[in-house]
């Protein structure tokens, strides 16, 4: 091939190139963003004990009619409470106030709760309530006791969670997710 030809060659392969770089710039670039995620969690939890008490106080309620207190004898009553003591009931002694007519006679009382002293009331081992106050509202709730409690997640996502005793739970997952944009 002549030297003149190969020049107009080259030359027409260079427009030809540069042709094709353009086209190349301006169709639109197909991309992929590719984002993989994977992430596990274990959660153990074990219950605590609590008590919940609240002392009551003493009351009394007496209600009649043709009713009369005795001779020597008062309506029922309490007696002061004390710093740890709650108000006692001082009985009271009736009778009917007109022999032989219709009567009603009606009376309720209830002991309030003594004080406690300070440091005692409900005690509480290894997660078990053992003794509470003796008050006249207490809920009381054991806690849970570990045991075997566990859990594992393993890099392949393989999840192992073993019980516990009573008032424990146990949760494990294992998520992977694969986003393409």
């Amino acid at each position: 091939m002549p030297l003149n030809k190969a020049v107009k060659l080259s030359l027409h392969m260079k427009k030809a190139l540069l042709l094709f770089g353009m086209i190349l710039m301006t169709a639109p670039i197909a991309r992929a963003d590719l984002t993989h995620r994977m992430s596990s969690s274990t959660q153990l939890s074990v219950n605590g004990a609590y008590t919940d008490a609240s002392r009551i106080g003493s009351t009394y309620t007496v209600s009649g009619s043709n009713i009369k207190v005795t001779d020597a004898g008062h309506f029922g009553k309490m007696t002061a409470a004390t710093a740890t003591a709650a108000a006692a009931q001082d009985v009271g002694e009736y009778d009917i106030n007109t022999a032989g007519s219709a009567f009603s006679f009606s009376e309720s009382w209830t002991q309030g709760d003594a004080v406690n002293t300070i440091g005692s009331g409900v005690d509480v081992t290894a997660g078990v309530v053992a003794d509470m106050p003796a008050f006249g509202n207490t809920l009381s709730m054991s806690g849970g006791v570990a045991g075997t409690l566990a859990g594992t997640i393993t890099s392949a996502g393989v999840t192992t969670l073993t019980a516990g005793g009573a008032g424990t739970t146990a949760t494990g997952q294992f998520v992977t997710e694969i986003v393409i944009d």
